[in-house]
């Protein structure tokens, strides 16, 4: 075994012993931060894993966790490491049956319940004799509150460090198909990249870090949970949707990592503000660029910023060159939840590789296969999918490269460009096959969409379906379709006969994790609309822009 390894519980000890009452997590409630240093978290979680014992979980049992982040995230998945449980993060977002299929599937013996929007409707899914335990917020009933946890017993204090190869989560994937898979990490592969991450970005103790991407998912568990293991870097969190913007200013973090989604909407918002033909005339201006680039950063709460990422999903290269435009460099990353989310990023930011993911980090290997599929290996990936002993094995090839399903192109400079999934090439009912991914790429670059999805498996020809930006849901119909229609006709001459897209059609419907349509990470869920629209787009020709009103 490593005898360098370092677990969390060990690092924490580490920043209790290097600065106890220094603070370490900043829970906002009713808009004033409740702080926890150092020692109190290395006190709760104590205190947590002793009521756990005193209540007969033994190590090795499962034990799920289901809320919003929170300060009681982070000490609950402590607790568990320390206590020898294997963690079971849920999305907050979850509807009933995938909850009730996690904690089956994954044989879990009690639930963490805490901070969610819509509990009435999610409790069903926690039956059974499943044992609840609330965070000290507002939902569902449980057993035992938080406070009770705390005095429940003795605090568990003297107890087998966690070793390297033992099994410290259960992560389920939000899968765009399918039901999700358990993917099993260990201490040491989660270890291993909350370091890297902390080695390549550079972080420490003088940095400020914000939580509310989901902890269910890896990157946030690894790129912001994880990373304050390992750097000792404060963390902050959000309160609420409605409180967002507010509690950013006030975090003032020093690295903030979003997603595509969040990233087109502080633009829209922007260019709401001043004015797309506005702020484009005063970038122009030398001393006036400044002051504006200034006056953005800080109404977005990043002025302090010295890296910043996007992730889950791709976000079009344009919206990230408009960004580096405005002076904020958008560091893309690429990973899964297989290989605990990092692998690939484009850090430190280059300008000439907007539009790939970057490069492969130090201690991760990248080949594409002969069918132009992505292939990694680093210390970071998973054992193997929980219960699924023959899905595993044929996840990887024999040299022990996980199989992503990404397409893919690596230049010369060893950067990769994802092309699409393997999984979402279709064939047209003229028995040819599409590549959808790099048309939706093309016809993002138009500043009216914001989702793209093309389908056309079994049709003649493929149709995009889009969703508008919210700026150009307010623009008058005509005005959106001709930029469409001037977007569409530069496109279909430069793509094979079979490629060319019969029609553009804008939905009615947002697009959303509640209509099913976008995973918890927001990946489109491209089966679902070919489902709903095969049959309704079929007959559509002549490169048209149509609302799906119109094609009723």
């Amino acid at each position: 075994m490593d005898s360098t390894f370092k677990s969390p519980v060990d690092m924490l000890q580490h920043w209790v012993e290097q600065y106890g009452d220094n603070i370490y997590l900043r829970q906002p409630i009713n808009g004033q931060y409740l702080d926890f240093s150092w020692r109190e978290v290395q006190q709760k979680m104590q205190q947590i894993a002793g009521g756990l014992r005193h209540l007969g979980l033994q190590p090795g049992d499962k034990v799920a966790v289901l809320s919003k982040n929170c300060a009681e995230w982070f000490i609950t998945d402590l607790a568990l490491m320390h206590g020898g449980y294997i963690s079971v993060p849920i999305y907050p977002t979850a509807n009933a049956d995938t909850i009730r299929y996690v904690l089956e599937h994954s044989e879990a013996k009690a639930i963490f319940i805490g901070k969610l929007d819509y509990w009435a409707d999610q409790e069903s899914g926690v039956g059974g004799d499943i044992l609840r335990m609330a965070m000290p917020y507002d939902t569902m009933p449980a057993q035992y509150q938080w406070e009770t946890l705390l005095n429940l017993g003795q605090p568990l204090i003297d107890t087998a460090a966690p070793t390297a190869e033992q099994t410290m989560t259960l992560i389920y994937t939000s899968g765009s198909t399918g039901k999700p898979k358990g993917a099993i990490q260990t201490f040491a592969s989660y270890a291993w990249t909350c370091k890297a991450v902390v080695r390549d970005l550079k972080t420490d103790g003088e940095d400020r870090l914000l939580s509310y991407l989901p902890l269910a998912h890896i990157t946030e568990r690894v790129a912001i949970e994880g990373s304050s293991f390992y750097s000792g870097s404060r963390v902050a969190f959000v309160e609420s949707l409605d409180s967002f913007v507010t509690d950013v200013q006030r975090a003032q973090p020093t690295v903030f990592f979003s997603v595509p989604r969040l990233w087109s909407l502080f633009q829209k918002n922007i260019i709401d503000k001043i004015g797309y033909r506005k702020l484009n005339f005063l970038l122009k201006v030398p001393i006036i660029s400044g002051i504006v680039k200034k006056k953005i950063h800080q109404g977005l709460g990043l002025e302090h910023c010295h890296l910043l990422g996007s992730g889950s999903a791709p976000i079009p290269p344009s919206l990230i060159a408009w960004y580096h435009k405005i002076g904020l460099n958008i560091s893309e990353a690429w990973g899964m939840t297989e290989n605990s989310a990092y692998s690939i990023i484009n850090h430190p930011f280059d300008a000439r590789k907007i539009g790939t993911v970057g490069h492969a980090v130090e201690g991760c290997e990248i080949k594409m296969a002969d069918t132009g599929e992505l292939l990694v290996k680093s210390p970071g990936l998973m054992q193997g999918y929980y219960k699924q002993p023959e899905v595993s094995a044929s996840s990887f090839d024999a040299d022990g490269f996980f199989h992503t399903g990404d397409l893919c192109a690596i230049d010369s400079d060893g950067c990769v460009t994802i092309t699409g999934r393997v999984k979402d090439n279709f064939k047209t009912s003229k028995g040819k096959y599409v590549a959808p991914v790099p048309i939706e790429r093309k016809l993002a670059q138009d500043p009216h969409v914001e989702l793209i999805c093309v389908i056309g498996s079994g049709l003649p020809h493929p149709i995009a379906l889009v969703q508008l930006s919210e700026g150009a849901a307010l623009q008058p119909r005509e005005e959106v379709r001709t930029s469409l229609k001037a977007t569409l006709d530069s496109i279909n001459p430069n793509l094979e006969s079979h490629e060319t897209v019969d029609a553009i059609v804008v939905v009615s419907e947002a697009w959303d994790v509640d209509n099913d349509v976008l995973t918890p990470t927001l990946k489109i869920k491209r089966h679902v609309l070919e489902a709903k629209f095969s049959a309704k787009v079929d007959g559509l020709r002549g490169g048209k822009v149509r609302w799906e009103c119109e094609i009723e």
